[in-house]
């Protein structure tokens, strides 16, 4: 299994259908606001993974109830729950793929096809049951539920082993070690100036505005890009840095996302001014 999800995530065949629905999903989610409501920059998490709760807990309570004599009723109901609520949950899937490497996009692409699959199979089972056919319905129910199963398990594969849509920052925490850490003399600090300094070898990025000093992760949440990099905007009258590699934009005095692709909240340190040097740790 593992040797096949390597080849699937070298298969650069796929790249030719990848790269054309990337563009369509790109081109068609086009409003910003959209995009950052189906990133889940208002929850300051990735929304996909929330939303696939519903078909996947439906789907799963189905194929119990199905088991059970005098259910065909509820099952009905929750497979036609879990194929509705499939909907929104792919259309938040896509658009945070759209924003992926490109071996991640290829794992995601027959990730999506298998749960497309899935849903089509459940979309039949609910036509079947509806219609009198319960015991086709449950054929095509089960068949679904492994589609999506294959689905779930790709999923999985991007998320844990590929880092899809995790905040790819936070790991660098525990490489800090526990105390205060000087960084730069207050004097040397210039104004709203995006600067960038080592805590025991991981890169942070300082603003300062008036007295105060804001100390944030400097690696992307998304893609691990180069903050320090990335240029200083106001969104909503809020100092903010611009990723320089796709875009995330995070409030400065709070590290907060504003836009995606990134969905998760950049890390901000504590600070400390003591005898004129700036100090930080750990949260």
């Amino acid at each position: 299994m593992r040797a096949l999800l390597t080849k699937l995530e070298q298969a650069s065949a796929l790249d030719r259908v990848g790269d054309r629905l990337q563009r369509a999903v790109q081109a068609t989610i086009r409003p910003q606001r959209v995009r950052d409501l189906l990133h889940g920059v208002f929850i300051g998490h990735p929304l996909h993974p929330a939303l696939v709760q519903v078909p996947v807990g439906s789907w799963l309570s189905a194929a119990v109830l199905d088991l059970m004599p005098g259910q065909r009723r509820a099952a009905t109901t929750l497979v036609g729950l879990g194929t509705v609520s499939a909907l929104p949950a792919a259309v938040a899937g896509l658009n945070d793929w759209a924003g992926l490497a490109r071996d991640q996009r290829r794992v995601g692409l027959v990730h999506a096809a298998s749960n497309t699959v899935g849903l089509a199979l459940y979309a039949g089972s609910l036509a079947a049951r509806l219609s009198g056919r319960h015991g086709t319905g449950r054929a095509l129910a089960y068949l679904g539920l492994t589609a999506a199963s294959a689905g779930a398990y790709l999923g999985g594969h991007l998320a844990y082993k590929q880092g899809a849509q995790m905040n790819n920052s936070a790991p660098e925490l525990n490489l800090i070690s526990d105390g205060w850490h000087p960084l730069a003399d207050m004097a040397t600090l210039p104004q709203r100036k995006l600067v960038t300094r080592q805590v025991d070898e991981v890169s942070v990025i300082l603003y300062r505005h008036g007295d105060e000093v804001t100390v944030m992760l400097e690696r992307c949440p998304h893609q691990s890009g180069p903050l320090g990099q990335g240029e200083v905007t106001e969104v909503d009258g809020h100092a903010c840095v611009v990723c320089p590699w796709h875009g995330s934009t995070f409030r400065l005095n709070g590290g907060e996302v504003m836009h995606g692709p990134s969905g998760n909240d950049q890390q901000v340190l504590p600070t400390r001014v003591v005898d004129g040097v700036l100090q930080t740790r750990v949260p």
